[in-house]
């Protein structure tokens, strides 16, 4: 096929041989196999920021930091080159959290490096060399979904054990190949520590897995995984190895209504008081 405009600086510079076909276009990126010598791999093309349709990059960016702090003014000022260093920042979530994940034990396409936009990785195949298909164009049988599901929730655990949340994790961000589930689309990657939506986003993450898989395996449905798992993230009891069982019930804290009308009525003295002093204040200087 002809060689897409962005794709053409990569063959100049023998990155690329030759563009195969076109996998996919979504919401961030347009996706292509690419022949690399004699391997094939995966080309992801980064949309423009004015041509994605993933609207909450903002949020998703909250907490993010660059080591240059020209480029973080810049970025947070929203210049034109502000504007650049972003979707450049934007583009190498991915690969470093591609790079992070891989190193955590966690299935993801291997990445080959990012260029202009464009970034280069595995493709990942099924049993018979065939592109893997998304997990929601996979039937799975009960045991089948109880298995992948485990195996899910062990990744999450790792992501967040490595400081990172997907924060868009669902079944079309999942391929599965004859070894299992890969997660894919990394570039909205969110900083567990750093980012105030990070609990909400996990929370989704994870019941997004759950209730996908639940619909072949319903005992799965109910569970509260999240929960278990941010409150052990919390308390510092989280390590990579930690299996969770979906039992956890949140601590339900009863209001305290008399203590609580105590303090009002100490307080509304207290000011009653204070205000008497005054009048009495203002008397003596009369």
């Amino acid at each position: 096929m002809k060689t897409p405009k962005r794709i053409q600086p990569l063959v100049e510079d023998g990155l690329v041989d030759e563009v195969v076909r076109q996998l996919m276009s979504g919401k961030e990126a347009t996706v292509y196999a690419v022949r690399c010598g004699s391997d094939i791999r995966c080309a992801k093309v980064y949309k423009e920021a004015a041509k994605r349709s993933f609207k909450q990059a903002v949020e998703y960016q909250e907490g993010r930091k660059v080591r240059n702090s020209r480029r973080q003014r810049a970025m947070e000022k929203r210049s034109k080159y502000g504007r650049k260093q972003q979707e450049e920042a934007w583009q190498n979530a991915e690969v470093d959290a591609l790079y992070k994940l891989d190193r955590a034990g966690v299935r993801v396409p291997t990445p080959y490096g990012c260029f202009d936009g464009v970034l280069l990785m595995e493709l990942v195949l099924d049993g018979n060399g065939e592109v893997a298909p998304r997990l929601n164009d996979v039937h799975l049988t009960q045991e089948q979904a109880l298995e992948d599901h485990a195996v899910m929730m062990d990744y999450v655990v790792k992501m967040l054990c490595a400081g990172l949340i997907h924060g868009d994790l669902s079944e079309f961000n999942v391929l599965v190949d004859e070894y299992g589930p890969v997660i894919i689309d990394l570039p909205q990657a969110v900083d567990a520590a750093a980012n105030n939506h990070a609990e909400a986003m996990l929370t989704r993450d994870v019941e997004n897995m759950t209730e996908y898989y639940g619909q072949y395996a319903p005992e799965l449905l109910g569970r509260n995984y999240a929960g278990e798992l941010w409150s052990l993230y919390e308390a510092g009891d989280l390590t990579p190895d930690t299996v969770l069982s979906g039992g956890f019930e949140a601590e339900e804290i009863s209001a305290d209504v008399d203590g609580l009308m105590l303090e009002i009525k100490a307080v509304m003295k207290e000011e009653q008081e204070r205000q008497e002093r005054l009048r009495e204040l203002e008397a003596g200087d009369e």
